[in-house]
């Protein structure tokens, strides 16, 4: 070939090199604004942590089962991990646990958030995975994903021990509204003070708008790796019921079953399902009941389970406030129903939220008998997030007649409770969100008589 054609050939060679390059740019160019454009129409409007991925997050724990040997996580992800994975082995002070993991496979449910039309219409699935024949009184680290690539950090929790021990536990009042700006800095507190509490009992009204997908990210994005390493006691309130269509009947939250999950109590109606159940945590019973409704059939519940009971100390949580302190509220059924049975069983705590105010009382009124100071059940009911309602002074009052007694009151608070219990005693403390103790409540308890007295 002559020397001077050589060159025109290169020279068309690169050319063509050069305009091929280009076109597979352009090409990958538009494939990408394609996905792009795809992504940012099912995305569109939210928030990078509202988004679903590949990697677990929203992990939570809760209880199923016996709490020394047993419990439950639950986890999202987007709807390309087709099936969940958890591995957990008893932790050590170095990564060797690692090596004695033992491996769980999910349970995986497909949930269309679009079911809500305030929603966009994204599809995520939901894992979860109940760890079992777990040894008492250990710490165990865990962690959940895919099995392969997609894995959350190891998180630690600790089982309970068989037999009666100290304990303890966090309760909130309702978080509801400005979750995300104006509750986490109070989780946050309360677990800055109280990080080796065992559980939470969240009384209700965890967000505003039942099936707001925006509000359920706000929740767990306030409380963080807390919400996968605090057990969570979850009750449900007013404002986890709303209509999915306007004019429909009001439904629970369809996040709550999927994300959250619980026991099962098999006698009762599945309306009521994992929302009315039991825990029993190294001999204090902690009874959950769904104060939105059938209530009736909640009241055998309360009966059977109260008489039977074998633990030392009886707590009850439900929403609505049984001595109602704010404006305009008034729980009458659980007066009329409920409480007869908390004073024949000898309940000693009533822990609850909705009034948006605080209140702590108790019955029946002191009696003094032998310079002793009985009393009967502690009432209790707070507020953790931002809206707040003034107290009705003149309904507290009127509980007078049923034998109940105002023993500390605040309004425009943001609260957090850490509750105590060693031995015969339980110590109740109210903190305010800036960590500073506003209220404290501490009781000697006769085991063979039931007799309850305040104490120093």
């Amino acid at each position: 070939m002559e020397s001077h054609i050589l060159p025109l050939i290169k020279s068309k060679r690169i050319i063509f090199l050069y305009v091929k390059c280009i076109i597979m740019s352009l090409m990958m160019c538009l494939n990408s604004l394609n996905i792009s454009a795809q992504h940012n129409h099912e995305h569109k409007g939210l928030q990078h942590w509202e988004i679903p991925s590949k990697n677990p997050d929203r992990i939570i724990l809760t209880f199923l089962g016996d709490p020394a040997t047993s419990r439950a996580v639950t986890w999202r992800t987007d709807s390309t991990i087709k099936n969940g994975f958890s591995q957990i082995a008893e932790a050590t002070v170095n990564s060797n646990f690692t090596e004695n993991t033992i491996r769980y496979k999910a349970i995986t449910e497909p949930f269309d958030l679009g079911l809500y039309k305030g929603n966009n219409s994204l599809k995520v699935n939901y894992h979860s995975v109940v760890f079992q024949q777990l040894k008492p009184d250990k710490i165990y680290a865990y962690r959940v994903g895919d099995g392969t690539k997609y894995w959350s950090e190891w998180i630690q929790f600790k089982t309970a021990k068989k037999e009666y021990a100290p304990t303890k536990f966090v309760y909130f009042g309702d978080a509801q509204n400005d979750i995300l700006s104006h509750w986490s800095r109070v989780i946050r507190m309360a677990y800055q003070t109280a990080p080796d509490a065992s559980f939470v009992i969240h009384a209700g009204d965890l967000i505003n708008s039942a099936h707001s997908d925006y509000e359920w990210a706000q929740w767990y994005k306030a409380g963080g790796f807390i919400h996968s390493q605090w057990t969570a006691i979850p009750v449900v309130g007013n404002h986890e019921f709303r209509a999915l269509i306007n004019g429909n009947e009001r439904k629970l939250s369809i996040q709550w079953k999927p994300q959250f999950t619980l026991p099962v109590e098999k006698e009762l109606d599945n309306k009521l399902h994992e929302t009315v159940y039991t825990v029993d945590y190294q001999n204090i019973r902690i009874i959950v009941l769904n104060s939105n409704g059938m209530f009736e059939k909640q009241t055998k519940y309360i009966e059977q389970q109260l008489k039977t009971s074998p633990a030392k100390w009886n707590i009850v949580t439900c929403h609505h406030s049984v001595f109602s302190p704010a404006v305009g509220r008034d729980f009458k059924y659980a007066r009329k129903k409920w409480k007869p049975l908390f004073d024949q069983y000898n309940v000693d705590l009533v822990l609850n939220g909705h009034d948006h105010t605080y209140a702590r009382g108790h019955v029946p009124k002191i009696s003094i008998t032998n310079e002793t100071e009985n009393i009967g059940t502690i009432y209790v009911t707070s507020v953790s997030g931002p809206k707040q309602y003034d107290l009705d002074k003149k309904q507290i009052e009127t509980y007078s007649k049923e034998g109940y007694q105002l023993d500390k009151s605040a309004e425009q608070t943001q609260f957090f409770q850490v509750i105590t219990v060693d031995e015969n005693k339980l110590t109740y403390v109210a903190y305010t969100a800036l960590g500073k103790e506003y209220d404290r409540a501490v009781i000697k308890k006769d085991f063979d008589t039931g007799i309850k007295n305040f104490s120093d």
